[in-house]
């Protein structure tokens, strides 16, 4: 009986996790190096913060995002294939290294640097669903409490820091530094009522940016930067600029995303049964059969934290016989 009640738990919790955070199924060999997958799904973009950020639903499809802020060398790379002129403050010691992101790139910098690299500037609403991770509600990427641990803002180190720098700060979805570093650019215009009535499947933003003082028209900046204070870190916050204009250039970046490809409902559900399988497995204590049904889930879903997580544990059990 006590056997038996494990093995409905266990199946029962796995479904619960299928349900808010089962990343869809992708084809490893298809999988974009330093991306993540993130599945098709509904999240609460917005907060109580501002009166730009007014809460509503939101459906995306399946996409990629960069894990890291696109850096100083692989903007390197861009230039030298493109000839496309340096940004501001290229050779600033500060903000130079190779690791570190790129600063002082303007929109249209960041835009022609992701179709180069066979991708695309993120919609404001996927940049945010990265940030808030599978839960859809995380108020900064780690959780809900300002952590210094976990992002860099507010001077407290004074330059920006390697793009896969505070690793306990990623979001639920593994993407590095969504909060602090710099902000980042996305694809949308700015329009500060545009959350009131905004569509809710793949918004894609405001057809025209606000005109703030008629120096033109502006897009949307997101996660704070090194130099801004806590209050600009929450995965909600807004920030604009004109596309053109790198002012804020010395924590001013970004990075690219990917729509992703369409998997069948029938290939996130073999993914799915194939997690359950290995969980009543274990539950049997019987880790032979738990490590082919983990592994077939992965076949489905090689980076799914979830799927890895439980293949460490299956592991050590058998490692223990």
């Amino acid at each position: 009986m006590r056997r038996q009640t494990i093995i409905n738990v266990l199946a029962g919790a796995a479904i619960t996790a299928g349900a808010i955070s089962f990343a869809t199924a992708a084809d490893l060999t298809s999988a974009p190096k330093d991306m993540v997958f993130i599945h098709k799904g509904e999240f609460s973009m917005g907060s109580n913060e501002h009166g730009d950020e007014t809460k509503h639903q939101v459906v995306l499809d399946s996409y990629w995002m960069d894990k890291y802020e696109a850096s100083n060398a692989r903007y390197k790379e861009f230039m030298k294939a493109t000839s496309h002129p340096a940004p501001a403050y290229w050779d600033d010691p500060r903000l130079s290294k190779p690791n570190q992101p790129v600063v002082g790139v303007s929109w249209t910098d960041a835009n022609a640097f992701c179709k180069w690299d066979g991708k695309r500037l993120p919609t404001e609403a996927e940049w945010e669903r990265a940030a808030k991770g599978p839960a859809g509600d995380s108020h900064y990427p780690w959780g809900h409490t300002i952590d210094p641990r976990k992002a860099n803002y507010g001077q407290n180190v004074g330059h920006t820091t390697p793009v896969d720098s505070y690793p306990d700060g990623v979001s639920g979805y593994g993407v590095y530094n969504m909060a602090g570093n710099v902000f980042e650019w996305v694809d949308d215009w700015y329009d500060p009522m545009f959350y009131k009535h905004s569509i809710a499947l793949n918004p894609k933003g405001a057809d025209q940016g606000y005109n703030f003082a008629n120096q033109g028209p502006v897009k949307v900046l997101r996660g704070g930067s090194w130099l801004a204070p806590e209050t600009s870190l929450h995965t909600s916050h807004r920030f604009w600029n004109q596309l053109d204009n790198n002012s804020y250039g010395v924590g001013l970046g970004f990075r690219c995303a990917k729509s992703g490809a369409l998997i069948s409902d029938d290939a996130v559900q073999e993914g799915r049964q194939a997690f359950i399988q290995s969980l009543v497995a274990m539950g049997g204590e019987k880790h032979a059969d738990a490590m082919v049904a983990i592994e077939k889930a992965l076949a489905t879903d090689p980076d799914n934290r979830e799927y890895l997580a439980t293949r460490e544990l299956i592991a050590k059990n058998l490692k223990k016989k």
